[in-house]
């Protein structure tokens, strides 16, 4: 996962091709769609009975929630997912619809994205803050099928030398930041593969400020969030392009509990969505009309 700023709601972003072909396989086996499942909202299993409490970072950052702050979540850039707003908030009601639950019936929870494939109890029920699935993470949590498809995209000032980089090839002597903990960490090794160790921080805005204070090259975080770095927040900067991850596919899903008893229902419900064309039409909706950067290969 690659961590996230906001982008208001007027401007979307979308990189989202590949998002409804993903194969199920990339989640953990325990959480096939089934054929015979009675995914009422009578018959689940919830942290709190009758209602679905789902989990996100805080802050909750533009594009994927949008609305007002509030509640738990206030600030500079932070959004209330109870508003609705947003492409992660739209896609959290959207599944919580599918399962039967009105908004009403529908709980928030704060918890670091970090922290939500960490092992043990969970406070939610489904959790989701752009957390990429990996083999290593499904060994104490599960993942739902995935919901969207993300590249990793390279952030440099305007000018710079490695802002006229044209391949791979052209980055290697660069010195790359990311968030700690993230897949675009894993990435920058495995796929650009630099001579200086990246330098890793705790959020994304750090990231974005040792760019700004000319302590590394280039910021690499997921497309979306790239956009909205360069174009919005802090803005004035530019996208020397875009790669592939070294798994072959950044692909997010909802995070649950291991061997939770909603997995296989949460997967039903993504899986309905995306037959019904209900997935798709919530990435165009907020992650559409995308100016796309080069691939670098």
């Amino acid at each position: 996962m690659s961590r996230k700023l906001l982008l208001p709601a007027l401007i979307a972003v979308a990189l989202f091709a590949a998002s409804c072909g993903s194969p199920a396989s990339s989640s953990n086996s325990s959480g096939g769609s089934g054929g015979a499942l009675n995914c009422t909202s009578s018959a689940l299993q919830t942290h709190a009975p009758g209602t679905l409490t789902i989990g996100t970072d805080n802050p909750a950052y533009d594009p994927y929630f949008t609305g007002p702050a509030g509640g738990q979540w206030k600030g500079k850039y932070n959004h209330d997912p109870t508003a609705g707003q947003g492409f992660e908030d739209a896609v959290a009601y959207a599944v919580a619809q599918q399962l039967g639950y009105t908004r009403e019936k529908v709980a928030w929870t704060a918890l670091n994205w970090k922290q939500s494939f960490k092992p043990g109890p969970k406070d939610f029920d489904f959790y989701l803050a752009q957390v990429s699935i990996s083999p290593k993470r499904q060994q104490s949590a599960d993942f739902s099928v995935p919901y969207y498809t993300s590249t990793q995209a390279i952030v440099a000032k305007p000018g710079s030398p490695i802002a006229q980089a044209t391949s791979l090839a052209d980055l290697k002597s660069y010195q790359f930041g990311t968030e700690s903990g993230t897949t675009s960490y894993d990435d920058i090794n495995a796929v650009i593969a630099p001579t200086n160790q990246p330098k890793v921080y705790d959020t994304t805005n750090d990231v974005t400020q040792a760019l700004s204070n000319g302590q590394i090259d280039g910021l690499v975080t997921d497309f979306p969030s790239a956009y909205y770095i360069a174009n919005v927040e802090p803005g004035g900067l530019k996208i020397v392009g875009q790669f592939t991850s070294g798994s072959g596919a950044d692909t997010w899903g909802l995070v649950l509990a291991k061997d939770s008893p909603l997995t296989a229902c949460v997967n039903k419900a993504l899986a309905q969505m995306k037959t019904s064309g209900k997935l798709q039409a919530i990435e165009q909706q907020w992650l559409a009309n995308l100016s796309h950067a080069p691939i670098l290969r």
